[in-house]
């Protein structure tokens, strides 16, 4: 392989990444009873899988600059909140919508899918980050990448299937919410140096939101629903399928 990968590689390994989060919803094709007690436990395992991704962009972060990860982690808690407030603001459950969800479900599911959207623009300064330091380490990073964001994927048809969405909506959803891969992959492949330094700072602002995202929204809601041991178990279990793909990948 050429140790110098063209724009055209580097775009569809991205596009390849953004694809690979729609498989997420696959598992939920199985997913027939909309219990209460099955809303909570999927609930706190879309919970359990944004908390072991929040802890492995965090520890990347610090790695390259903790300064800089800490005022992302800053900037993210403050954005989700300003953006959770304005959709809290005032409104009746009746007065949220998102596709076939109502109320506090849509609040919910929009949250967590702008949190994730937040979380794949760092992804894609991550994979034209690589790219700069060869083909074969694009390529690695952009598969490692594609395999992790399959549990993300989840993490959002978690929010969306068990409500009443449609498989297929919650793997475009999910798809959606990653296409800032490829966008900015390319740019950050071309001006390497200077969105390496970005970089931190986009891991801390995702980190950020997710956390905020968990405690304030995702465990409320999944306690409302079912009890303490089995939103403990789904948000262990969520934890644990994000972590063992990362194991996987020899990420960690």
């Amino acid at each position: 392989m050429t140790d110098d990968p063209g724009l055209l590689l580097v775009f569809l390994a991205a596009l390849g990444t953004a694809l690979a989060t729609g498989l997420g919803a696959l598992p939920l094709l199985f997913l027939r009873d909309a219990s209460p007690r099955v809303l909570g436990t999927s609930t706190a395992a879309a919970g359990g899988l944004m908390l072991a991704a929040t802890q492995l962009l965090l520890v990347e972060g610090v790695d390259i600059s903790w300064q800089r990860t800490a005022w992302g982690v800053a900037g993210g808690i403050g954005a989700i909140w300003v953006i959770a407030r304005f959709i809290h603001a005032g409104d009746g459950d009746e007065a949220a919508d998102f596709g076939k969800l109502r109320g506090a479900n849509a609040r919910t599911a929009f949250l967590i899918i702008a949190v994730m959207t937040a979380h794949s623009a760092a992804e894609g300064i991550g994979v034209g980050v690589s790219f700069g330091g060869g083909e074969d380490l694009g390529i690695l990073v952009a598969l490692a990448i594609a395999i992790h964001n399959i549990p993300e994927g989840l993490a959002i048809s978690l929010a969306l299937v068990p409500h009443g969405s449609s498989v297929r909506s919650a793997a475009g959803w999910s798809i959606f919410s990653s296409l800032p891969q490829p966008l900015l992959a390319i740019p950050a492949f071309l001006f390497v140096e200077a969105f390496r330094g970005v970089l931190p700072v986009g891991l801390g602002v995702a980190g950020g939101a997710m956390l905020w995202m968990v405690v304030f929204e995702l465990l409320p809601e999944a306690t409302g629903r079912a009890r303490w041991p089995f939103v403990a178990s789904g948000l262990v279990v969520g934890y644990l399928v994000m972590l063992g793909f990362t194991i996987l990948l020899g990420g960690a």
